[in-house]
């Protein structure tokens, strides 16, 4: 099987692989080269891969979907991160949730400025 996983701005892996364990809402999941084809949309989390050389190797992933066509699977990801230690994975991807978290607060409340600014505009309208 060829392995691509696809963010927005690059092509992070392109690998040949004998399997591909991924996670869905529903629990895990694993493909290989017989199996049939299969789409699912994938949670946060790891997704494991064995490469043809026999190395298990990991992809900490944010939420996605993985498309399985023949010998073809596709991952698109808004964020990934590939390594071969699990554990340091996990600990990247709940940073870079952190970052995210904090980025959406923010954004949030500049969004509850705005409205809160156009609401007394219109107030101030009408009183006119």
């Amino acid at each position: 099987m060829q392995l691509k996983v696809l963010l927005p701005s690059e092509v992070l892996v392109d690998i040949a692989v004998t399997k591909v364990i991924a996670e869905a809402e529903n629990g895990w999941f694993c493909l290989e080269p017989r199996h049939v084809d299969f789409v699912s949309a994938l949670v946060p989390g790891l997704l494991r891969y064995i490469t043809r050389e026999g190395v298990e190797m990991f992809l900490g992933i944010d939420e996605g979907i993985l498309v399985k066509c023949g010998p073809q699977v596709r991952v698109s990801t808004r964020e990934a991160v590939v390594g071969d230690d699990p554990e340091a994975l996990k600990a990247a991807m709940q940073a870079r949730g952190s970052a995210h978290d904090e980025h959406d607060r923010y954004a949030r409340s500049v969004l509850a400025r705005l409205e809160a600014g156009v609401a007394k505009r219109f107030l101030d309208l009408q009183k006119h």
